[in-house]
């Protein structure tokens, strides 16, 4: 025993100092680095009292700063994301996957909209608001019976897209008032002096050590809680302290520097393997300790590669967080290979309920294509010049008047884009679904869509002239990588539910990020049309771009026409379907293939659309049921339906400005999903 002993007090002394280690280089480095030249040896002179004036100003009021921010939300996202995994008993919670950061900068994005000038204090407060009601959300929904990493992470992107459409939309209508927090929400360690380090740090301070003074709490809640109360721990009263010490510590670091993705996540996952080996560090005082420090070399290492990979001036504009959320996604997709939580609950099952209203497939498809009919021909003359129908008549006929002309011209092709984008997205959704057996797949949640507009928008900013067919290969290029990653570690020769949706979710936080950083680098003309478009905005369509989308769908229906038995034997299990002669990989490997195709069309038209291949799939299925020759048309109609509603939606609601239609279909579909998601979790008994 006392080798034991002394065999863990050695380890956790080497890693610590390895820690220790990797901490005081990434110090020394990041202050070599900045506009001015001031390197080690002028450093030095200055720590010994030799350096100039200069030289101090440009570390009092640049270096230092940046320093300092680095070093406090470093160690307050570390530590929070050790908390919330261990109240959760959850490795896959974090900042980031509770919504607390998206709640956070939403809530500060409001204030700057409303024109107020907060205090540090005044605006932590703020963000704790947002933060912690995005938090309690996402809580409650993966709680309980439920509770799973996998659940946990779906509600947490769900309201993070929610929000974060939300969010977009206030950028776009108050540029003015929201400048330059488009790449402040990405997280950048840019400093206006310390007045805010100063101000928060000290809250970071008192959180963390109540944190760590209430270490073996933590301890006690991992054992379960039957056996936390024989023990004589309140453990509601204990969940909830927690709770509120972790989005503390995380808005606050959204408070000095916005949202900084997946530290929160990374840093303790790393200490948690480190603790295989040195087992003083299973103890959560330590624990937190150790993700706190790893926290600030997480951010700090991000910053000196960001800064030496972009240069001394491009460098300081490019948010910090872009780098810990490409770190984040690899370190989810990675997590995804261990994680072993079922869906089997959460199968097609519970969603085979058809219709009881006792109509039929047809008559229900009927009716759902005389509504889009009408929601149609309303998009058409309801904008932010309203037409009658005689205009519309006289235009066909070529005798209308010049600005029903215009109107009409530039009109008439937005609600065909609309229409046949949703169409598109609700049959890759649907498809999907159908061949991973997945309810809660479709291109968004994979990342799939994010992937294709990270192609398209690496096209549009790489080149002055682009050309439509430039775009289209841009987003199916993207498309199709993302597609690989997915069904290949997602799979990995079986549909893992599970695995293959947190390992898009990996990819869609490492498309976002790549999307941001081109973004970020773009001028500010450009950067505001990319936010439009990454909105999905059918603004500048044309009938030209439509051509790819409708010959897309074209092929897809004629295929899925051939295929719909095949489909509703694929979404039960392997075997059936082999039994009865279908070749299962060949058929995954078609309707992916179509899903990743009609994705890419869509992406390039209009741009990127959430919760669509969700959404209607699922209506869809609920209301005439499972087999896919009713479904699949149903689905396409009610897909068209939502974005024609939502384009409409953007375009008269606050007339003569206009909203992505692809924002109005996440704040539609976020609540849809979150009620989905509570609608499928597991009963007791």
């Amino acid at each position: 025993m006392p080798v034991r002993r002394g065999w863990s007090v050695t380890t956790m002394a080497t890693a610590s100092i390895l820690l220790l280690l990797w901490l005081l280089a990434a110090v020394a480095v990041h202050l070599t680095q900045g506009t001015a030249d001031l390197g080690a040896t002028e450093l030095w002179q200055l720590a010994t009292g030799q350096g100039t004036s200069q030289a101090a100003s440009i570390v009092a009021e640049s270096r230092l700063p940046r320093l300092l921010a680095g070093l406090t939300v470093g160690a307050a996202l570390g530590a929070s994301g050790a908390t919330m995994q261990a109240v959760a008993r959850n490795p896959l919670a974090s900042p980031d996957t509770t919504a607390v950061n998206a709640g956070a900068f939403l809530c500060l994005t409001v204030v700057a909209v409303l024109g107020y000038t907060l205090s540090p204090l005044t605006g932590a407060a703020f963000a704790f608001l947002g933060g912690l009601a995005a938090a309690t959300v996402v809580i409650v929904l993966s709680s309980g019976a439920s509770a799973s990493p996998i659940r946990l992470v779906l509600a947490g992107s769900a309201i993070t897209t929610g929000l974060a459409s939300i969010t977009a939309v206030l950028l776009l209508l108050f540029p003015w008032q929201t400048q330059n927090l488009f790449a402040w929400g990405a997280g950048s360690l840019g400093q206006n002096g310390a007045t805010s380090v100063r101000a928060l740090a000290p809250i970071v301070v008192v959180a963390l050590i109540a944190v760590v003074l209430l270490g073996r709490r933590l301890d006690l809640l991992q054992l379960g809680d039957d056996a936390a109360r024989s023990l004589g721990m309140n453990v509601t009263g204990a969940r909830i302290g927690f709770v509120l010490l972790a989005v503390v510590l995380a808005t606050t670091s959204v408070a000095i520097v916005g949202p900084i993705g997946f530290v929160g996540l990374c840093a303790p996952v790393l200490m948690r393997l480190l603790a295989h080996w040195v087992r003083p560090m299973r103890r959560h005082r330590v624990l937190v300790v150790m993700s706190a420090l790893a926290g600030v070399a997480l951010v700090l290492t991000a910053d000196v590669a960001l800064r030496a990979s972009f240069g001394s001036v491009s460098g300081v504009t490019v948010p910090t967080g872009v780098i810990t959320s490409l770190l984040g996604a690899v370190v989810l997709i990675v997590l995804a290979q261990r994680t072993r939580a079922s869906m089997s609950t959460d199968t097609l099952a519970t969603m085979h309920a058809a219709t009881r209203r006792g109509l039929g497939a047809q008559l229900v498809i009927a009716g759902a294509v005389l509504v889009l009919a009408g929601a149609a021909m309303a998009a058409v003359l309801i904008g932010d010049s309203t037409l009658l129908l005689g205009d519309v008549a006289h235009w066909f006929q070529g005798v209308a008047s010049v600005h029903v002309q215009i109107v009409l011209e530039t009109r008439v092709p937005r609600v065909l884009a609309a229409l046949l984008a949703g169409a598109s997205l609700a049959l890759a959704g649907a498809l999907v679904q159908a061949v991973t057996r997945n309810p809660l797949a479709d291109p968004g949640i994979l990342g799939i869509s994010g992937a294709a507009g990270l192609g398209a928008v690496a096209v549009i900013i790489s080149s002055t002239t682009v050309g439509f067919a430039r775009t289209l290969g841009g987003a199916l290029l993207g498309a199709a990588i993302a597609a690989v990653i997915v069904f290949l570690l997602g799979a990995r020769g079986s549909t893992d539910q599970t695995r293959m949706v947190l390992v898009g979710v990996g990819v869609g936080a490492g498309a976002s990020a790549l999307t941001t950083l081109l973004i970020v680098q773009s001028d500010p003309w450009n950067q505001n049309m990319a936010i439009t478009w990454l909105g999905g905005s059918t603004y500048g369509a044309t009938l030209l771009h439509q051509a790819p989308m409708l010959a897309a769908l074209a092929v897809a229906v004629i295929v899925v026409s051939r295929t719909a038995r095949d489909l509703d034997l694929v979404q039960f299990d392997d075997t059936t379907p082999r039994t009865l002669g279908i070749d299962l990989h060949r058929t995954q490997l078609l309707h992916i293939s179509i899903a990743v195709l009609l994705t890419a069309a869509a992406t390039a038209s209009i741009g990127v659309i959430a919760f669509v291949g969700l959404v209607a799939p699922h209506a869809a299925r609920l209301m005439i049921g499972k087999r896919h020759r009713h479904m699949l048309p149903l689905s396409i109609t009610l897909g068209a339906l939502l974005v024609v509603i939502a384009d409409l939606v953007g375009r008269a609601a606050i007339a003569p400005g206009q909203l992505p239609a692809g924002m109005v279909t996440a704040v539609i579909g976020t609540p849809y999903f979150l009620w989905l998601l509570w609608r499928m979790r597991p009963q007791r008994g």
